[in-house]
Order: C-alpha cells, then sequence, then structure tokens
C-alpha cells in the first residue's frame, strides 16, 4: 500500500528510508569513534586514573574549601542577577513601547548601547568604577562589579524580549480592553504582560541560564570565586586533576541549568493551565445587578 503524504512532508520510500538508516548507522559510528579517542587520549595521559577522581569521592576537604563555596558564590551572583535583571528589563520593555516619543527616545539608546557592549566589558568597566568612585572592599568588589555587568547587558536584552512579545499579541486585546474603559497602565499590567509572559517564558529562560554560565567570567579576569574559578586550586592541591576538575565543574553547571529549565518547564505548564481554567462565573444576584432597571432578566 502507498504511504499517503502529509501536510508538512511526503512520507520517505523504501530508497529513502534505507539512505537514512546508512547515515544513522554511519553517524553513530563516528560519535563512537569521537568518543574512544577521547578517553584514549585521556588514558594515554593518565586522567582517567582513579587517584585524580578519588577526591571528589573519598575526601570532604575538596568539598568544604573550594567546591561548595564556589557553588554558593555562583548562585548568589546569579540570582542577584536575575532578581535585579528581570523587573528592570520588563520596565525598559515597556517603556520602549511607550506613547511618548521623549520616553522611547531616552529608553531606546539605553538598551541598544548597553546590548551591543561584551558582557565581560561591562564587568570590567564596573570593577574599575566601583574601585575608583565607591567605598566598597576589594573582597567584595568582584561580586558588584559580576552583577552589575550581568544586569546591566541581560537588562537589556530582556527588554527586547518583552517589547516583541507584547507586540506579538493581537491587536484585538488592546482594542477590547479600550472599549470597556480600561487605562493603559491597566491594559499593560492585566491584560498584555499576563499573557506575553507566557509566550516569552522561552526566551526569559534561555536568557537566565545565559546569566548562571556567565559569572565564570567574573571568575576568568576579575578574580571572583565561582565555581570555574575554583579548578585552579583544586587542581594545585589535588594532583594535576584538571580534567577531572573540569568535568565536576562542568557537570555542576548542567545540574544548576537543568533545575532552572526544570523549574521554568513546570511554571509554564501551571501558566497555561491557570489560563484554560480560569473562567468568570457569574452569580445570579451579579445578573441581576446587570439587568436594565424595570426590567426582569428572564424577559430580556
Amino acid at each position: 500500500m502507498k504511504d499517503k503524504p502529509t501536510v508538512l512532508y511526503d512520507v520517505p520510500g523504501p530508497r529513502a528510508r534505507r539512505r537514512n538508516l546508512l547515515w544513522s548507522v554511519l553517524f553513530l559510528i563516528g560519535i563512537a569513534a569521537v568518543v574512544w579517542w577521547v578517553v584514549a587520549s585521556l588514558a594515554d595521559k593518565n586522567q582517567l586514573e582513579w587517584s585524580k577522581w578519588a577526591p571528589f569521592f573519598t575526601d570532604a576537604r575538596v568539598w568544604e574549601t573550594y567546591i561548595l563555596p564556589a557553588l554558593k558564590n555562583t548562585v548568589i551572583a546569579a540570582a542577584l542577577s536575575m532578581v535585579i535583571a528581570l523587573p528592570l528589563g520588563a520596565f525598559l520593555g515597556i517603556l520602549r513601547l511607550s506613547d511618548h516619543a521623549v520616553v522611547r527616545s531616552v529608553a531606546g539608546p539605553v538598551v541598544e548601547f548597553f546590548r551591543a557592549i561584551p558582557v565581560l566589558i561591562l564587568m570590567l568597566f564596573a570593577d574599575a568604577a566601583y574601585s575608583e568612585f565607591t567605598d566598597v572592599s576589594p573582597d567584595n568588589r568582584p561580586l558588584y562589579a559580576v552583577v552589575t555587568g550581568l544586569v546591566l547587558y541581560n537588562a537589556s536584552v530582556l527588554a527586547e524580549v518583552v517589547r516583541a512579545g507584547i507586540l506579538a499579541l493581537p491587536a484585538g486585546q488592546t482594542d477590547a480592553a479600550k472599549a470597556i474603559g480600561m487605562r493603559k497602565g491597566q491594559i499593560m499590567t492585566y491584560v498584555l504582560l499576563p499573557q506575553a509572559v507566557t509566550a516569552m517564558l522561552p526566551a526569559l529562560v534561555s536568557q537566565l541560564v545565559v546569566i548562571v554560565k556567565d559569572t565564570a567570567l567574573g571568575g576568568a579576569m576579575l578574580g571572583f570565586s565561582e565555581l570555574l574559578a575554583s579548578v585552579r586550586p583544586m587542581s594545585a592541591n589535588y594532583g594535576a586533576n584538571t580534567i577531572a576538575c573540569f568535568t565536576v565543574v562542568a557537570v555542576l553547571f548542567v545540574a544548576l541549568n537543568f533545575a532552572l529549565t526544570t523549574f521554568a518547564s513546570w511554571l509554564e505548564r501551571r501558566l497555561r493551565r491557570g489560563k484554560k481554567s480560569t473562567g468568570a462565573v457569574v452569580g445570579a444576584e451579579a445578573v441581576e445587578d446587570l439587568a436594565v432597571p424595570g426590567e426582569h432578566p428572564d424577559t430580556r
């Protein structure tokens, strides 16, 4: 029996299926060859010896002295940046949609300026500014600089995400809200933003993941004691086990970002279920209140 074509693509025939199977097998063989080459190279350089991996399983000091304090700093920097960048980005995105040209002309260049500068340069400028013009102690200055750079860059990116999410909504939503007498602030707060948040959530989560990863820039250039910066002292004190240290740090970064995306997926599902289940139920008293004076509801 001949395969029926679908709307999106034609179902592959026997020859195409054999060709796809052949390419899949070749791809898997290539991946296996690369994995074998990596493992063999590490084994030749004695990087797979148990002595290099044992400290992470048998010595609690490596966690208490290096990994956990660095993980704490990473989480603090990322959390502070998220908490500040999200509302600031939403505020800037709303300003870019203002009816007043003066407000748009100020918000637009601010967003474009900080979005165009690499986040590492923002961190370096922030560190120099805190050193020159404030009394922030040298111990806290790297954290302040990292958070400042992440906030300025990511707030400008999130502003564009918010603006695009609101503009993507049908114009009828705004027209309907205006028709019932809602002011612009009410329309934005109660109509547009709640609907746009669900649509924007995947892009927002992607940017939050970027925030977590970009904290490593502070360790590379500013001496911020985050996860990646803990590799050098660990490797120096535990037998030059650089590969093992990088692997453990990479796994921790993956775990952090996986937890963040899992929470965001749960939140998105909850928001979508809430929208489907929220329906206004008008009681009998409310119907009578809406009735025209002197007219019974049943006779209209």
